[in-house]
């Protein structure tokens, strides 16, 4: 069932009728939740039993162990970690220095008790994150969720005596975000008011909000659309090197920007499709459509590098940085002081390069396993420190550290939850109709038939990759069962080529050779879009 945020929906003669559904937004409610409870209950007649309850027992035990990698954010001279556990289910704020979190048991400093807050305040608050005034560290401005809600409540927070600031700013419960511009100024996006939203329901407007002063008095600096999805403000606070940044969304994937020189605005000449990447001197534009610049078409998926002051006066040489090929894709970038790091994908598998701006050589980064999933968990924007999370459908997490480019050593790793003995990990390609090779793993034993569980997703470019599956190989592949992982054209492993129509096509073929080559008996789809919805049918055979 698709539920519509309008109070009207259109049906398929094109007449618009009032939504029956719409009470079903209030997700709280109890009539919604009384709605679910009902249809909950045919499915959980026919599969509820002592079976079930020991799976779902073993599956809760991994989503809930505290066993779990505390994943580390360099703020200045500590390691900040948000960790929740069974004693404080809301969270606690903390931090270490790096020396006493590469030991085996850290000793944590609690900046924040999340349960004791919620408890004193008598709040259902949830943790949305902080945004914390750069290079010093002193001051952050928190957000909390009033039970997982959209909208926030953002307070400003003194890190040195660890209490919010009475009296500080404060903005009440709505969609906002907020930048410093210093320790007395913030550029605030919020609801001001009537008009203040676009019609997408986020803010509009970006104003400059001095301590002392009433919101209503804050300096609108700049305003997008009532049509455009929401407005864009931010500022890069890195001494020498500091940027304001303003702009909107006038649809999903397109954005107009401008850069702030001594008071104006100046429109970055980009695609609006296009993302950037602002680091001290430097300029990087990631393509999601070809881009044409004189006589050079620069195509989708590339990166390209160049000065950013020479960007903006209309001489920069245009470097490309990376171009995909039709087995790779750009996954994602990251900055030290001096290095970049390039994560691609390489037919699924993580690939991870260093790249020196301004000769923009890249150099793979050593000690990077074959094969992963492996993710930039965290990088220093004033040094070259980079964690990697690195893991692989049979491997669980290992959190490995070093300096950009250096020798990386594990400094964290998860635990097994599942025997992985005798359990192969293959990748096949299919080949869709219209010849396009469509990428897929097997994962399970090949001594005899077993039941296949499908799997596949391709939309928004996602990827799929290849990472640990604690809960399924617990679940499912210990009992004998193989897992069929296929990336269906639509997601991101190949780069921004668009969902295709075929793509629900292609699962159908991954799901006819994964049944032949496994000799397989029986097999369950689980397709999480509309391109992957072929794949149930692919099975109804079974």
């Amino acid at each position: 069932m698709v539920l519509f945020s309008s109070q009207y929906a259109r049906g398929h003669n094109g007449q618009v009728a009032e939504d029956p559904y719409l009470w079903l937004e209030d997700i709280t409610g109890d009539d919604a939740l009384a709605w679910v409870r009902a249809h909950n209950e045919p499915t959980i007649a026919q599969l509820s039993g002592e079976r079930f309850e020991t799976m779902r027992a073993d599956v809760l035990e991994i989503l809930d162990t505290d066993a779990r990698i505390p994943y580390p954010g360099r703020r200045g001279e500590y390691l900040y970690n948000f960790w929740r556990d069974e004693a404080n289910p809301r969270g606690l704020w903390r931090r270490t220095t790096l020396e006493s979190y590469r030991t085996d048991d850290p000793e944590w400093d609690v900046i924040l008790d999340l349960d004791e807050l919620a408890r004193v305040e008598d709040e259902n608050w949830v943790w949305a994150g902080p945004e914390v005034i750069e290079p010093d560290h002193t001051l952050a401005m928190i957000s909390l969720s009033r039970g997982g809600a959209d909208a926030t409540v953002v307070r400003e927070f003194d890190m040195r005596t660890r209490e919010f600031v009475a009296g500080g700013f404060e903005l009440p419960e709505a969609k906002s975000s907020v930048s410093w511009e210093d320790e007395d100024t913030l550029l605030v996006c919020t609801d001001f008011g009537e008009g203040s939203m676009t019609e997408s329901g986020y803010p509009r407007i970006a104003k400059r909000w001095r301590r002392g002063q009433s919101l209503a008095d804050a300096e609108t600096v700049y305003e997008a659309e009532p049509t455009d999805v929401r407005v864009i403000a931010s500022i890069d606070r890195t001494p020498g090197f500091e940027h304001t940044r303003l702009g909107r969304y006038t649809d999903f994937y397109h954005r107009i920007r401008y850069e702030v020189r001594d008071g104006e605005l100046i429109e970055l000449q980009v695609p609006t499709d296009s993302s950037l990447s602002l680091h001290r001197e430097w300029l990087l534009i990631s393509l999601r459509t070809d881009w044409q610049v004189g006589d050079v078409t620069y195509p989708a998926g590339a990166l390209l590098g160049t000065r950013f002051d020479d960007f903006l006066d209309g001489t920069a040489d245009l470097a490309m940085v990376y171009q995909p090929d039709e087995h790779s894709s750009l996954a994602s970038v990251q900055w030290t002081k001096d290095k970049l790091i390039l994560v691609t994908l390489r037919d699924v598998a993580s690939h991870v390069e260093v790249v020196t701006p301004g000769t923009w050589e890249r150099r793979d980064a050593p000690d990077i396993p074959p094969a992963t999933d492996t993710i930039v968990v965290d990088i220093d924007h004033l040094g070259d420190e980079v964690f990697y999370n690195s893991s692989g459908f049979t491997t669980p997490s290992r959190l490995l550290y070093g300096t950009a480019g250096g020798p990386l050593v594990e400094v964290k790793s998860a635990p097994a939850f599942y025997d992985a003995t005798g359990i192969d990990v293959e990748q096949f390609f299919a080949t869709s109709e219209d010849g396009t090779k469509i990428p897929y793993f097997v994962v399970g034993r090949r001594d005899k038939p077993s039941p296949t569980y499908l799997y596949g997703y391709g939309g928004f470019q996602n990827s799929l990759t290849p990472g640990y599956i604690g809960g399924i190989g617990r679940a499912w592949l210990e009992r004998g069962g193989t897992y069929v992982q296929a990336n269906i054209r639509g997601g991101g492993e190949y780069g921004p080529i668009g969902t295709s129509r075929r793509c629900g096509r292609t699962g159908i073929w991954c799901t006819r050779i994964s049944l032949r080559w496994r000799r397989t008996w029986c097999a369950v789809a689980s397709p999480r879009s509309s391109s992957s919805a072929p794949l149930a049918a692919a099975t109804a055979g079974c």
